[in-house]
């Protein structure tokens, strides 16, 4: 199956995360995240308060202002994309960002 053909059929990762650490996602976790979802070739994207920023950007993610009790979703499409939020969800949770 040709890539472009492939591409038309995936379907959008998405799962949402119910922000519990103290200080919300200050600079560490933010890079943290970061860091995770610059590993993959998706499209990675946190949304918050009706706004979405590039996951893979430390600017996008900081200028949020996520804090403790924000509901965010975060969103992966390409080929990688379930793979991506997985290892997201995996390091919210190691973080202690979100259960």
């Amino acid at each position: 199956m040709n890539k472009t053909f492939k591409r038309r059929f995936l379907i959008m990762q998405k799962q949402e995360f119910n922000i519990t650490a103290e200080t919300g996602i200050h600079a560490r976790p933010a890079t943290l995240l970061v860091q995770s979802a610059s590993k993959f070739n998706s499209d990675i994207n946190l949304e918050y308060k009706g706004k979405s920023v590039n996951l893979k950007s430390i600017m996008g993610v900081m200028s949020l202002g996520v804090g403790q009790g924000s509901d965010v979703v975060i969103t992966a499409e390409g080929d990688d994309e379930e793979e991506a939020i997985q290892t997201i969800a995996e390091t919210m949770k190691n973080e202690g960002l979100s259960e």
